[in-house]
């Protein structure tokens, strides 16, 4: 692993989705090459490599409680990280909460909303009317809103963006607070997954709906 990306070790090393493909049809992914991820042997595989010094930390994407729940089951090494979609139109509560009750880092991805890759975009944060309210009322970006509410939920975010002046404004969100009244607002937000990921959904494959895949948290 960290022979073919020449480094000597990896700072985090994810399993991206609970989810197993067909071996070798990973580049030609469809529905019908889905398999039920065995948590407990996976898992083993990853701790192997912390123990060899492959990776410094070893983590999970995309799991809910349950999921998280079952990989602890049998776990030696408690995932570091659990990397989901999360932001202040998918705040992610229950999951927060458990994952820190279970000393797991949650790191958010997709913190404004919108994932440029092709598989998904929505632009419900940006768009959302509280979200403009604070932003103008206290002459910020709805981006440093938006990352500044993340900061204060104690977890970790990944941005991405290329315009340089847009890196300066998302690393200007420390030397101010969002007042108790605007983290209610926010609080009051309707809730809605931008990501559901019905890529993974089939008839045929281990997972048959969308609340199944994510046990409920939808």
């Amino acid at each position: 692993m960290s022979r073919n990306l020449r480094l000597d070790y990896l700072d985090l090393y994810l399993i991206h989705w609970p989810i197993a493909i067909k071996p070798g049809k990973y580049l030609d992914f469809k529905t019908e090459y889905l398999l039920l991820m065995d948590f407990k042997s996976v898992w083993e595989s990853m701790e192997e490599c912390q123990k060899l010094g492959l990776t410094k930390s070893i983590g999970v994407s995309n799991f809910s409680c349950k999921k998280l729940e079952i990989l602890l089951g049998t776990a030696k090494i408690p995932p570091a990280v659990n990397q989901v979609e999360m932001n202040p139109v998918w705040q992610q509560k229950k999951l927060t909460e458990f994952c820190k009750e279970k000393g797991i880092l949650i790191t958010a991805y997709s913190p404004l909303g919108g994932n440029r890759d092709g598989f998904w975009l929505t632009n419900r944060v940006i768009d959302c009317e509280v979200l403009k309210e604070i932003a103008n009322a206290r002459g910020k970006t709805i981006a440093q809103i938006c990352l500044r509410w993340l900061y204060e939920q104690g977890v970790s975010f990944v941005v991405k963006s290329f315009d340089k002046e847009r890196m300066k404004q998302n690393m200007d969100i420390f030397e101010w607070n969002l007042s108790p009244d605007e983290l209610e607002k926010i609080d009051q937000i309707p809730q809605q997954r931008g990501n559901p990921a019905t890529s993974f959904i089939s008839n045929e494959g281990p997972y048959k709906s969308v609340q199944e895949l994510w046990d409920g948290e939808i």
